[in-house]
């Protein structure tokens, strides 16, 4: 099922804020779709959504100065108090063992043989191109600013709590480039995974949430950048910014909240701007990122692992609030993710994806923008001036 046209360094350099907090509007643009089937060039129809933050919000103070790359720092015992939700009490945890509803039933599992699966070389392309590539789950190869960074690489056939995946991993790992980064957006198992990370050299940079440093540093990782939200750090010219998400972490029995969670905004020299969103629930942390980092050219975001609502709303965006959030964040285009890997919830498994299609529709976007990207998949935005 082809998807086309539907679809390190040294310490960091202090970057004007003029620099980092606006992105020129390129004059055109275009975008490239490889699978198995070939390459296609397309040119989307202008955005009608604005960008520019409107004159009567409260203005934010420019962004921080990077931090630099390495930098030990010491954080506060708990991040309880960033939850913007409560997390489940007794009375949610009976009703959840009662009901039993965390897998999709018979009718739900046949969709998984028609997951789209299309596996492709990684695209070559240039420095200033934005180009993304779906592994599978929140795990992307991003191509930005002439670096090549990993999201939650999982690369495991099985992770702690859930059934084997019922997708291969989109990429094969030898046939990854050199990486230059890797970002983790909280430590749940989907999303931060020992045996994949073991495979990476020791050396490569990681930028991580407040509070996660140490489970890198027992695994003799040397160059580990913990941030919190609305902080940066830049390595060779791309600028990491670390943001709000409505979740939360939870990694053994005794460190629920001990570590931060967010989201990340990857921004280069040439002005190109992409969101990751690594797991989130919808809510207002979406309009205040894209006040404060207009201009977002692509927005990675989950849409799956929503079912049943009253357990999970408030950590799990559902396709529809994958929209929503998109359209709140300012972003031009919308890659899904979060969906047809791991199956961790009740919805079928195609569910996500259809019901992302109709709400793009509804509200009025150009399909072109959505990037619904089959596993294994790429597509590249190449910004002309």
């Amino acid at each position: 099922m082809t998807q086309q046209t539907h679809r390190s360094g040294e310490a960091a350099t202090t970057t004007g804020a003029a620099g980092t907090t606006a992105t020129a509007k390129p004059a055109a643009d275009t975008a490239t779709v490889t699978t198995p089937a070939g390459t296609r060039t397309a040119t989307p129809a202008a955005p009608d959504r604005v960008d520019a933050p409107s004159p009567f919000a409260t203005p934010f103070p420019p962004l921080a100065e990077p931090r630099p790359l390495g930098e030990h720092r010491f954080w506060p015992r708990t991040f309880h108090d960033r939850l913007t939700a409560p997390l489940p009490g007794l009375k949610a945890l009976a009703r959840f063992a009662r009901e039993g509803s965390t897998r999709p039933g018979q009718e739900g599992l046949a969709g998984v043989p028609h997951v789209p699966y299309e596996p492709a070389p990684l695209p070559r392309v240039g420095s200033q191109a934005l180009a993304v590539t779906w592994a599978g789950h929140a795990s992307w190869i991003v191509r930005i600013g002439g670096l090549t960074v990993l999201t939650d690489p999982v690369w495991s056939r099985r992770i702690i709590g859930t059934p084997a995946r019922i997708t291969p991993v989109g990429v094969a790992w030898d046939s990854l480039p050199h990486i230059d980064a890797v970002v983790i957006s909280h430590n749940h198992y989907d999303h931060l995974d020992a045996p994949t990370l073991r495979r990476l050299p020791r050396t490569t940079p990681v930028l991580v949430p407040a509070g996660l440093g140490p489970w890198f540093g027992r695994r003799r990782f040397t160059c580990v950048t913990e941030l919190d939200w609305w902080e940066g750090a830049e390595l060779c010219g791309v600028r990491f910014d670390f943001v709000p998400a409505h979740h939360w972490s939870k990694r053994t029995l005794a460190d629920t909240c001990r570590s931060l969670w967010g989201g990340w905004v990857l921004t280069a020299s040439g002005g190109q701007r992409l969101y990751f969103a690594g797991d989130t629930g919808y809510g207002h942390w979406f309009s205040r990122i894209g006040r404060r980092y207009p201009g977002i050219d692509l927005a990675l975001m989950p849409i799956g692992a929503y079912d049943p609502r009253w357990w999970l709303s408030d950590v799990h965006c559902d396709p529809e609030e994958a929209v929503r959030a998109t359209i709140d964040l300012g972003a031009r285009r919308m890659a899904p993710m979060h969906w047809g890997t791991f199956i961790l919830s009740a919805e079928p498994v195609l569910e996500p994806l259809t019901r992302v299609r109709t709400a793009w529709d509804q509200a009025g976007l150009d399909r072109g923008d959505l990037w619904d990207l089959p596993v294994g998949a790429s597509r590249v935005l190449d910004l002309i001036p």
